[in-house]
């Protein structure tokens, strides 16, 4: 079903420090856009991708599994959305597990 971990996903309220900080414990900028996000590599471990969100909102950190898209999760796994495209140009499906926590998994497309 998975194959490690794809990504984190990390919110920020500051982008500019935290491109700073992760730059400073060695990760390298990938590439960044136009809205205050980008994505960083530190050696052939999983990438980061940070965002930035308004003070107003809280933070949050998410793990991304690498997934092949073909198979269902198993049994007590509860699937809070199946695989669907992303505006990114992969395939990604939601799940929960048993203490609350939103997991993704995402595919190929």
């Amino acid at each position: 079903m998975t194959d490690g971990i794809e990504a984190v996903f990390l919110e920020t309220h500051n982008w500019g420090r935290m491109a700073k900080f992760l730059q400073g414990v060695g990760f390298t900028l990938e590439f960044e856009t136009d809205h205050n996000s980008g994505q960083f590599r530190g050696g052939d471990g999983p990438s980061v991708f940070v965002a930035e969100v308004p003070e107003s909102s809280p933070t949050g950190l998410r793990l991304v599994l690498k997934a092949d898209g073909t198979e269902r999760p198993g049994e007590g796994v509860e699937v809070l959305t199946d695989f669907e495209p992303t505006h990114y140009g992969t395939s990604e499906m939601t799940v929960r597990d048993p203490d609350g926590r939103v997991w993704n998994l995402q595919a190929p497309l």
